[in-house]
């Protein structure tokens, strides 16, 4: 029987400031994003902004009508990184199996270190004052058998608490909870199994297997095993790399774009960012998708392939352009917009030409960029660009919207 432990920080981004200022120290505190470039939503906040109503993902207005006297601060993403590195220090003084997600949370195997340590509940608990202690914040940890109730565990209890779900009655604990309390299972997935009348992690459970894959899918069945705490999945050591399967970059705009020519120009703007990740990373796209959210909120993706398979930006944003103009022929306004390189494979595949296509041309944009990486990696990133791009495009100044997490993972700091 495996020994897995969720460690989770509490309020992540809200802990780390107040760690770095103890002044703030008991005050209702917020981490959000800047109004004036339109992020002004609360990314992280403190247990005492909590207590009043304050929500993660709400608007910064919304936020100081529950609590007037809350504290506004911009994110310091150097410092959440530099944290997140040294807690995961501690992490493999005690295992090398630590799997990151994102990076407030972590997985850690440690059954073959019982021996050493303790049980995992001795471990959980070590691991929780040590950071304590040493630095200033708290976490919540679970301890189980797998990583999905490893992880319920950790969201059961918060903040600073253990939460242990041993294999014997994981029944009795888990399901009487609400179905959505296990990961994996969103607002969609919850509104599907609520019309089946499944409620809670118990009816799950219990659910016929076969009915669950008619109306979910294969999803269905994977679920069906994890309420039934069939979770095999290994927590992956320390020297694993999960594939890249993608990369991407999105922005939220100053202002809404109201034209195809405005949309393409930010679209430039993000595939230059993507086309160098590509080049980085010594891999080219065959696919773009492109995430398109309105003034409403509302967001829309939308995928298709490339000709050949590139690291070129002019290429994505070619493809880019069609499926928006397809889409959305009108334009309307425009909030923000993602692109992404998709269906990734090695810059060493060979190019299969085609009588029809034109792949000289092709070959000659991607050289322009071969052109513009060199200059900037020697004068600086604002050293050359396209000429469309000089002039107000109504992307904000501070580009930190995105954050590359530890692990590979990334996420959208802001909205």
């Amino acid at each position: 029987m495996k020994t897995i432990l969720h460690v989770d920080i509490n309020s992540c981004y809200a802990s780390i400031e107040v760690a770095l200022n103890p002044q703030w120290k008991g005050l209702p505190l917020a981490v959000c994003g800047s109004v004036e470039n339109r992020h002004g939503i609360v990314l992280a906040k403190s247990q005492e902004a909590k207590v009043m109503g304050v929500k993660t993902g709400e608007a910064v207005w919304q936020a100081r009508n529950k609590c007037p006297n809350l504290l506004v601060v911009p994110p310091h993403y150097e410092e959440y990184l530099k944290y997140s590195r040294i807690v995961r220090g501690i992490y493999y003084e005690y295992t090398n199996q630590v799997e990151p997600f994102g990076l407030d949370e972590c997985w850690l195997d440690v059954t073959e270190s019982e021996h050493l340590f303790g049980n995992g509940e001795t471990i959980g608990h070590a691991i929780r004052e040590r950071i304590k202690r040493e630095l200033k914040i708290t976490v919540s940890v679970g301890v189980s058998f797998n990583k999905v109730f490893a992880k319920l565990g950790s969201d059961l209890k918060k903040p600073d608490a253990l939460t242990y779900i041993p294999y014997d009655n994981f029944r009795d604990i888990v399901w009487p909870l609400d179905v959505d309390e296990m990961i994996g299972i969103g607002r969609a997935t919850k509104e599907k199994l609520r019309l089946m009348s499944v409620r809670t992690l118990g009816d799950l459970a219990m659910a016929d297997p076969k009915i669950l894959k008619c109306k979910l899918g294969i999803n269905g069945v994977d679920l069906w095993n994890k309420a039934n705490g069939r979770d095999y999945s290994p927590v992956m050591d320390s020297a694993y790399r999960s594939p890249i399967k993608s990369i991407g970059r999105g922005i939220t705009c100053r202002e809404d774009l109201v034209s195809s020519t405005e949309v393409k120009h930010v679209f430039q703007e993000l595939s230059l960012d993507v086309a160098k990740r590509l080049r980085d990373n010594g891999m080219k796209a065959r696919g773009v998708q492109i995430s398109v959210r309105n003034c409403d909120l509302f967001i829309a993706q939308h995928q298709g392939p490339l000709p050949y398979a590139t690291a070129g930006s002019a290429a994505m944003v070619d493809v880019a352009m069609e499926l928006f103009n397809k889409k959305y022929p009108k334009c309307g306004k425009i909030r923000s917009l993602t692109i992404r390189a998709i269906d990734l494979v090695g810059d060493k595949v060979g190019v299969q030409k085609d009588m029809f296509g034109n792949y000289e041309d092709f070959s000659k944009r991607e050289k322009v960029d071969d052109a513009i990486y060199s200059i900037r990696k020697r004068f600086g990133k604002d050293s050359v660009t396209f000429a469309s791009l000089i002039g107000d495009i109504k992307m904000p100044t501070d580009r930190t919207d995105i954050v590359t997490l530890p692990g590979g993972v990334e996420r959208m700091g802001v909205i």
